[in-house]
C-alpha cells in the first residue's frame, strides 16, 4: 500500500502510540523521516530512534519517551505543511510553538532542524510540524 502523506503517518503513529502508551512504535523508513526523529530525539521528547534493514523497506522503530508513573513527555504532536497546502516561513517569521515551550520541525537549505536552531542560523523553510 502506497502511502501519501508519510510524514503524517508517521507522526498519527507516534501519537496513537503515545496515547496508549506503547513502548515504541515502526513504521516504513525514508531519509525524510529519520531526520524529523532525529529532531524530535534532540529536542527531547522521544528516547531513541533505530533503523533497521528489513525486506522489502527498512523498518523506522521510535522508542516513546515517558516519566515517572507513566506521565507522558510528549503531549502534543501536529502536521502544518502538508502535501496540499505547504507552509513555509522566513527566518523572522518562523513560528513559537505555545509561546516557546514547544518546537516547530522546520526544513531548511542545511537540512531539518528545530525552530530555535533555525532561528539562530537565519534561516527559513518549510515547516514540517509542530511538537508540545
Amino acid at each position: 500500500m502506497k502511502i501519501t502523506d508519510p510524514i503524517s503517518d508517521m507522526l498519527t503513529r507516534i501519537r496513537n502510540g503515545n496515547t496508549a502508551n506503547k513502548d515504541s512504535v515502526s513504521m516504513p523508513s525514508s531519509k525524510v523521516l529519520v531526520e524529523v526523529a532525529r529532531v524530535i530525539y534532540e529536542e527531547g521528547y522521544i528516547e531513541g530512534y533505530s533503523v533497521e534493514d528489513t525486506k522489502p523497506q527498512k523498518t523506522l522503530t521510535i522508542t516513546l519517551k515517558y516519566g515517572p508513573k507513566r506521565s507522558k513527555i510528549l503531549r502534543g504532536i501536529k502536521r502544518i505543511s502538508k502535501p496540499g497546502l505547504r507552509k513555509y516561513a522566513k527566518a523572522e517569521d518562523l513560528p513559537r510553538v505555545i509561546g516557546g515551550l514547544g518546537t516547530a520541525v522546520i526544513s531548511t537549505s542545511k537540512g531539518m532542524m528545530c525552530d530555535r536552531d533555525a532561528r539562530k542560523l537565519g534561516v527559513g523553510g518549510e515547516v514540517i510540524c509542530y511538537v508540545w
